[in-house]
């Protein structure tokens, strides 16, 4: 394990268990799937993965603090094997409470839940990521008032982590308005894209935080998250990058219909 401050990362995760659909799917996930395998060629091999989930939140911020987490089957209308999957990767209790702990001595309610599982939103990443589940995973919740600074906050506290081998990932789709998917949505996920990559890679670090807090004003925000579960992760990554530089390491113009990106935040510490 290289000892370098770990970069974060805000990825958009594709539909459903995909990964375990690759006969079905065609090529649809190629892309996705390399930049995920390219991941793991940036980071190695880290102590834990912390995974910001955009399909679990609470009324406070939450750690999953189970030693081996269960499956969490939060999706619909696909095959009966696709309830059945396993992605057993271990639970790491210590840094769930770790990462409760600097929460609340930051000022930010957090608790931890010894029962939750690992949702698509994760397992759906980790897989093509880290395929023999051997790496530890702990999930932290949204917060469910999707507070902009309450996130960029929670990053912010996070950081640390960073330099102790945690590898801090944001879970989420940078375009996620199910009700207007493909063609008719595709010039607002496109002019939101855009912003989004300008806010992430382009502009300074403070600047980048000030955007994100009003991110709702931004070109077809809105139509392209009507609720912000799936872009929040993104702020607590970005808390957590502090004044790294981002990159994005993922786009599609035409993913299914929408344009998708993902983004690194500071440099790899492999090769």
């Amino acid at each position: 394990m290289n000892h370098m401050r770990l970069p974060t990362y805000y990825l958009s995760h594709g539909g459903g268990p995909w990964p375990w659909m690759q006969a079905q799917n065609g090529s649809t996930f190629d892309l996705l799937e390399a930049s995920l395998v390219q991941v793991r060629r940036e980071v190695g091999k880290p102590r834990a993965v912390l995974m910001v989930s955009g399909h679990w939140e609470f009324d406070h911020f939450v750690t999953s603090s189970a030693v081996r987490p269960p499956m969490v089957f939060d999706y619909h209308g696909y095959p009966e094997e696709m309830y059945h999957i396993r992605y057993d990767a271990p639970g790491l209790p210590a840094l769930a409470d770790r990462v409760c702990a600097m929460l609340q001595e930051g000022g930010i309610p957090a608790g931890t839940d010894a029962v939750r599982g690992l949702d698509h939103g994760t397992f759906s990443l980790m897989k093509p990521m880290y395929p023999d589940a051997d790496m530890p995973v702990v999930q932290l919740s949204l917060r469910a008032d999707y507070d902009p600074a309450a996130h960029l906050l929670a990053g912010r506290l996070l950081a640390p982590l960073r330099d102790e081998g945690v590898l801090i990932i944001g879970s989420g789709s940078s375009y996620h308005n199910l009700a207007k998917w493909a063609r008719p949505a595709a010039s607002d996920s496109r002019l939101f894209d855009d912003w989004l990559t300008e806010t992430s890679c382009k502009v300074t670090p403070e600047e980048r935080a000030k955007r994100l807090l009003r991110w709702s004003d931004a070109p077809g925000a809105r139509a392209s998250h009507p609720q912000e579960d799936h872009l929040m992760p993104l702020h607590v990554v970005v808390g957590a990058a502090g004044e790294d530089v981002g990159t994005r390491i993922y786009h599609e113009d035409d993913f299914m219909g929408v344009a998708v990106s993902s983004f690194r935040f500071g440099m790899p510490v492999v090769g």
